[in-house]
């Protein structure tokens, strides 16, 4: 579970949600820039399900980063004009990288 400072090759923006009130009682959610790191940007593969009664694509990616605190299944990862959320993250026992397994969704 390691990578090399050559395959960080991809610059990421790891992004957090906010929450900011709509003054009806509501909110709006916006998503803010929490940090921006070298990546190793890794599509494991794709398909296409049925959501809202049409059919959306979406492709699972691995991304690695150097290990950091504080990154959630609830943030995004954006590359380019590229968003993925990240469902799941993978530590190694000695803090040295971070996969976050994504999905980029069709919607």
């Amino acid at each position: 579970m390691s990578a090399r400072t050559g395959q960080m090759r991809r610059r990421v923006i790891i992004e957090a949600p906010q929450r900011a009130s709509d003054g009806a009682g509501g909110f709006n959610e916006t998503w803010a820039s929490v940090a921006t790191v070298w990546a190793r940007v890794h599509a494991r593969g794709g398909a296409e399900r049925m959501r809202a009664d049409r059919l959306a694509s979406i492709v699972s990616h691995d991304i690695t980063i150097r290990w950091r605190a504080g990154v959630l299944p609830t943030m995004r990862i954006r590359f380019g004009q590229r968003v993925v959320e990240i469902i799941a993250k993978v530590e190694d026992e000695r803090r040295r990288v971070l996969i976050c397994e994504c999905e980029e969704r069709d919607l």
